[in-house]
């Protein structure tokens, strides 16, 4: 009896296996007014709202609207995207690598950062701690690439790229990497914070700003209770509630819409181990509504009152923690060992507190972006960020945005109290050209 040859028949299951496996992306720019249509149709699998839309804001997209809907062992997601100055998409590389990403995102894995060791810092925020940790870094001959460092309820997060100033190389050699972290855990903890300040290595990352998240989620920020002055602070509007008919746990969100607040959310509720079946995203104007469905990763909605507030701090916190405060410095310089240890001597020096910084260097330029507040959390004297400019070099220094309570001025000069209001605008506006904010004053 001559035996059947099975192998076209398991390559053809084989091309099905990777089919049913491989997001279809369909990118739509015809059946919206306003913003680009994104449909991901793909085997419903955990993690894989989050993957796309880590995939979509690290392209530095704004989604405006979204409908998730997960039944069965299949996942529609609809994202309709613009770009960060509100257009379509009209890019074609940008549009190609939104469909080779998004087709990919099944098999995303961690990355390597080629060349540099990740440092990982967590521990009780302190005004001028950033300037001592930098300080550490550039005695022991540490070359900092890149980093980002956020701040939340008296808590610091930071993930620090290096490489060895003499040799360009990762930092591999086991008696540097302890002299390193047993100098940084002295600066960290401070005088009283033994226990929770941490430091680690390593090589392969997950997502930055993920790991961000993970970090301070870790740490607790969100049972904190914040040591400097939050009156300011834009804080959202979250509920949790039980849809017994259907036994998902529904959470809203309201609040003011921002790059990557889909992320946040996403991003928290994955960590916590919730899954989102359904969810509406909404904005308008400067405002968000956001609305899910889900259950934990058991398959159980929220089962009680505990759970539930722990759920609506911990996506407040998500919220708050990126949401920047103060002044926003943009330094562009040539990059020199030690540059990034004399900026925040200079801050530490005038008594600024940095909320959140962002590094990189670019061919040997350095551009980094700083939010600084005053010691006790409010805005900072404008003269003092003038004579900082001076120090460091007001070409290179610039103020890229001020905080909502000078903006406040301006749009108030028609109203009550005009006349104080216009002198004060006024004043404000020769302050800006001062800074390099305005051409002109007149």
């Amino acid at each position: 009896m001559m035996q059947m040859d099975r192998r076209p028949f398991l390559e053809e299951y084989e091309k099905l296996v990777v089919r049913m496996n491989t997001p279809r992306v369909m990118i739509d720019n015809a059946g919206c007014v306003d913003a680009t249509r994104i449909m991901i149709d793909s085997v419903r699998k955990d993690g894989i709202l989050l993957e796309a839309v880590q995939v979509l804001t690290d392209l530095n997209l704004s989604i405006k609207k979204g409908y998730v809907s997960s039944d069965g062992r299949w996942n529609m997601d609809v994202f309709h995207v613009t770009n960060l100055d509100g257009n379509k998409l009209t890019d074609e590389s940008i549009i190609n690598c939104i469909q080779q990403s998004l087709g990919t995102v099944n098999r995303t894995k961690s990355k390597s950062i080629d060349g540099m060791t990740a440092l990982e810092l967590t521990g009780t925020d302190r005004v001028g701690l950033l300037s001592e940790v930098f300080a550490v870094l550039s005695e022991l001959n540490c070359d900092i690439i890149e980093s980002k460092v956020w701040t939340h309820n008296g808590r610091i997060a930071a993930i620090i790229h290096l490489k060895d100033c003499d040799s360009g190389s990762p930092i591999e050699e086991p008696q540097k990497i302890n002299r390193i972290e047993a100098r940084l855990k002295n600066v960290l903890k401070g005088d009283n914070d033994i226990r929770s300040a941490k430091t680690s290595f390593s090589i392969a990352v997950t997502h930055t700003e993920r790991r961000l998240h993970q970090m301070m989620f870790a740490d607790r920020d969100y049972e904190r209770t914040p040591i400097i002055n939050t009156s300011g602070r834009y804080s959202p509007l979250v509920s949790v509630q039980n849809c017994s008919e259907k036994e998902y746990s529904v959470v809203n969100i309201q609040g003011k819409d921002r790059p990557k607040l889909l992320f946040d959310v996403v991003c928290t509720l994955t960590d916590m181990q919730y899954v989102v079946f359904h969810a509406t995203i909404n904005t308008r104007e400067d405002d968000a509504y956001l609305e899910f469905f889900i259950r934990h990763i058991d398959g159980s909605p929220i089962s009680s009152e505990p759970e539930k507030q722990r759920v609506i701090m911990c996506l407040r916190s998500a919220i708050e923690r990126r949401a920047p405060e103060g002044v926003q410095l943009e330094l562009c310089k040539t990059d020199k060992p030690g540059l990034l240890a004399e900026v925040m001597r200079t801050f530490r020096e005038n008594a600024i507190n940095v909320t959140q910084c962002e590094i990189s260097t670019t061919m040997g330029v350095a551009h980094n972006i700083f939010y600084v507040t005053d010691g006790i959390g409010n805005s900072v004297d404008l003269k003092v960020i003038d004579f900082v400019r001076e120090r460091i070099g007001s070409s290179c220094l610039r103020v890229k945005e001020l905080p909502l309570m000078f903006k406040k001025v301006e749009r108030d000069e028609g109203g009550l109290g005009g006349a104080v209001l216009v002198s004060l605008g006024s004043l404000l506006r020769r302050n800006l050209y001062n800074l390099g904010l305005m051409k002109s004053y007149s």
